[in-house]
């Protein structure tokens, strides 16, 4: 028989009321034999989550409940890490829900490929029409590009994991989430461990079951904010520029150039009566016309209502992601 190392569970929580019963419950179903602790991170929520959390902590001495009195995912997430005490630190959310061999697998992937970090999939998977469109555009490259945690493929480095299992060495060594990234603070955590050294390891064998933003507004602005976050990783980081893949970054708000470009030239045609410049609408048409295909084929077995709001999803994350992209904060 193994001795298992101790895991400490790390979750920013805020406004999560809706998932966190079910989140914590999947997180204590955990079958992993070594010792485990909960800690959730709690920021100023606006609804009964509080209260739930508190209920949660009554009911298992192992879920433990920090204060975040700002809110912000990095600092809830530097505060649990310091209130927890196992070497390994497990980092979820009050969006996620980890099967139940997740840990086991994770702390075998640790120790088999020394990495400092392992993660896997983001397996997005919706109830309602919208959410069932958003997911399927979230694991598609038409939606998010290539990228192995979204879309899955081969074990081995990687850039970056969603979520991540970390070793505290590692996370102590870069000086733990850095709390101005109001976004991408795994990306840019992840690229501070392999700059150091360390290796960031994907598989798929973990996959984690990812609850969408439910709404057009709601994805909009999360997207919005992935582009504008992005931004600043590649200023703060300039060589991720040259990294495999990092292309697909540029792909949002090349499209926004380019579409709004080639509509302006259009429009401009039809005043002056320029043939030429008529032609610009070509880049919107080719565009929408990319966008109801790439549709009709991606959203196969969806329901039909989500299938056919799977265009608008699409549009709705490009044209997030490239605007925040675009007019992402120059200095933080």
């Amino acid at each position: 028989m193994r001795e298992w190392p101790a895991v400490s569970i790390v979750v920013p929580i805020l406004n999560e009321e809706q998932h966190l019963r079910e989140a914590v419950a999947q997180l204590l179903a955990q079958e992993y034999d070594g010792s485990l602790e909960v800690v959730l991170a709690l920021g100023p929520s606006s609804d009964a989550t509080d209260e739930i959390a508190g209920e949660l902590a009554e009911g298992d001495a192992r879920i433990q409940l920090v204060a975040n009195p700002s809110g912000a995912t990095p600092a809830g997430l530097n505060l649990a890490i310091a209130a927890s005490s196992a070497d390994i630190i497990v980092r979820c959310d009050g969006h996620a829900l980890l099967p139940a061999d997740y840990v086991r697998i994770a702390v075998e992937t640790l120790e088999r490929t020394g990495a400092d970090n392992v993660g896997g999939i983001m397996a997005a998977a919706g109830v309602t029409d919208f959410e069932q469109a958003v997911a399927r555009a979230m694991t598609t490259a038409l939606g998010v590009g290539g990228a192995p945690f979204h879309i899955g493929g081969q074990e081995g480095e990687a850039p970056t994991v969603y979520l991540g299992v970390f070793r505290r060495s590692a996370l102590e060594r870069v000086g733990g989430y850095d709390e101005s990234m109001v976004r991408a603070q795994d990306w840019e955590m992840n690229h501070r461990i392999r700059d150091s050294g360390g290796i960031v390891w994907f598989t798929p064998a973990l996959r984690v079951v990812y609850r969408p933003r439910p709404t057009v507004s709601a994805l909009a602005r999360q997207y919005r904010q992935y582009g504008q976050w992005r931004r600043v990783v590649m200023r703060r980081h300039p060589e991720t520029r040259r990294f495999p893949g990092s292309m697909r970054y540029l792909a949002p708000p090349a499209m926004v150039a380019a579409v709004t470009a080639g509509t302006v030239a259009g429009v401009v045609g039809v005043a002056i009566g320029s043939r030429w410049l008529l032609a610009g609408f070509l880049a919107p048409a080719g565009y929408a016309a990319a966008l109801t295909a790439g549709g009709a084929v991606l959203g196969r077995g969806l329901p039909i209502r989500a299938h056919a709001e799977l265009p608008v999803v699409y549009a709705v994350m490009h044209w997030s992601w490239g605007i925040g992209f675009v007019t992402g904060p120059r200095e933080h």
